[in-house]
């Protein structure tokens, strides 16, 4: 008898001819790029997502993240390479299907794999002989194995012999001109030596540059890594903006020359609290992690601690500036926020500060608007719903005349700084005005 093709054999030709089908699941910033990265060198593609709003967009040609031009999403859609789907059942036409979807705290601040699970129960239903799955949502260690594997072995499927599993954490930088979906080195790591192979068969057709390693936990550790040195370092300049304030010493000119060093020192800024999906959600899966475990959190817990603090700080020095400058109570007081993405550049929302900064102010009796030349309108968020739908106000000399203060808490670069060198009282929380060499007579740094 001849000898029997293998799942693995044969997901291995497929990937290699490229033939194989790519399923995308989570078509925001992370499952677009990655899903047109994947279309662009040859494999078919689809894109799973549970809003059709995104499915309408994506079948028309119309791109709705940055990161993905128009041009090309309609020309692989055109092609016949790239299309979009709320059904379901067709995962089973895909030999690669990974996994994009978001991964948020609870209300406790505790993990939150609910997307994950549900995704991992709609794969399993329809699991067949021959597919690799990749997660690529931040998580804590050992969640590919402990959590995502079990659901879809409860298919009677078997892990490494039917169907393969892999993690690769996401890398994406919303804004960030320089890198892309194809250029940011990718870590893969697979369950298995074969899963490995396979891993590395699919991205490395993808992107440029593969960085294998050993485990499924160690590249979930990569990813929580990253992540947490960027946050506590955030939380170090912080910390180091209120001892240069209170001594009256203007940590921005520090940090400037401090980063003229060209080896030991890397520069971090400071702002009005961590945005975006990352930096403010993953410090928190790794300490909620190490519990189990019975180790100490205690550096990047105070690190949560600071940066989470920073609105409330940001909101008592354009109180205490009102007070002092314009003898006029928060209370009564007209304040204007520049800016409602989470970074500069983008029109992400995700965790944004901003939401909170404007919550504070409004609870404190302010009136308060905002302008974000990319954010025409406030989405929908998790935290904070009761600002879907609040449009962005038209930045003009008139404008800026009608507030009392203005609170800049993202620099964007299509702002027209200069309209603000005129208003009363400008709180600047990202440094915009002095890097711009505008006047500060008005200006407020916090």
């Amino acid at each position: 008898m001849p000898e029997t093709t293998t799942s693995f054999e044969t997901l291995r030709t497929r990937l290699s001819e490229r033939t194989a089908v790519a399923g995308v699941i989570g078509l925001g910033y992370v499952g677009l790029p990655l899903a047109t990265a994947a279309a662009r060198q040859g494999f078919r593609t689809i894109g799973f997502d549970i809003d059709p709003t995104k499915e309408a967009q994506i079948r028309a040609g119309r791109s709705y993240i940055d990161a993905v031009s128009s041009e090309e999403l309609g020309r692989l859609v055109a092609a016949g390479r790239f299309t979009a789907t709320t059904v379901y059942d067709r995962l089973a036409e895909c030999d690669v299907i990974v996994i994009c979807v978001p991964t948020p705290l609870s209300r406790h601040r505790d993990p939150d794999l609910s997307f994950i699970e549900a995704t991992g129960r709609e794969i399993a239903a329809r699991l067949r002989p021959g597919q690799l799955i990749v997660l690529e949502s931040t998580t804590y260690p050992g969640t590919t194995r402990e959590v995502l594997k079990p659901i879809l072995a409860a298919s009677g499927l078997t892990p490494g012999r039917d169907f393969f599993l892999g993690f690769s954490p996401e890398r994406e930088d919303p804004g960030n001109t320089a890198f892309d979906t194809t250029s940011i080195p990718k870590v893969v790591a697979g369950d298995g030596p074969q899963a490995s192979e396979l891993v590395q068969a699919f991205y490395g057709a993808v992107v440029r540059t593969l960085v294998p390693v050993s485990s499924l936990d160690v590249a979930e550790a990569v990813k929580i890594t990253e992540n947490v040195f960027r946050a506590v370092n955030i939380a170090l300049v912080n910390e180091l903006k209120l001892i240069y304030g209170a001594m009256g010493i203007d940590v921005w000119e520090v940090i400037e020359a401090a980063k003229t060093k060209p080896f030991g020192y890397m520069p971090f800024y400071p702002g009005p609290g961590l945005g975006g999906h990352c930096i403010p959600i993953d410090p928190f899966y790794l300490t909620w992690r190490s519990r189990e475990f019975e180790v100490p959190t205690r550096f990047i817990e105070l690190a949560g601690e600071i940066n989470t603090s920073m609105p409330n700080h940001v909101v008592d020095v354009l109180a205490r500036a009102l007070d002092e400058r314009l003898k006029r109570a928060l209370s009564a007081s007209r304040v204007l926020v520049i800016g409602l993405a989470y970074k500069k550049n983008v029109a992400d929302v995700r965790e944004s500060p901003t939401f909170k900064l404007m919550s504070l102010l409004e609870a404190r009796g302010a009136e308060v608007a905002f302008h974000d030349p990319h954010v025409p309108e406030a989405p929908s968020t998790r935290e904070h719903a009761e600002y879907a739908g609040r449009r962005s106000t038209a930045l003009t000399a008139e404008t800026v005349s009608g507030f009392d203060a203005i609170l800049i808490s993202t620099d964007h670069d299509a702002v027209d700084y200069g309209l603000l060198a005129d208003a009363s009282l400008v709180v600047d929380t990202r440094n915009a005005m002095a890097a711009r060499g505008l006047p500060g007579h008005n200006v407020v740094k916090a």
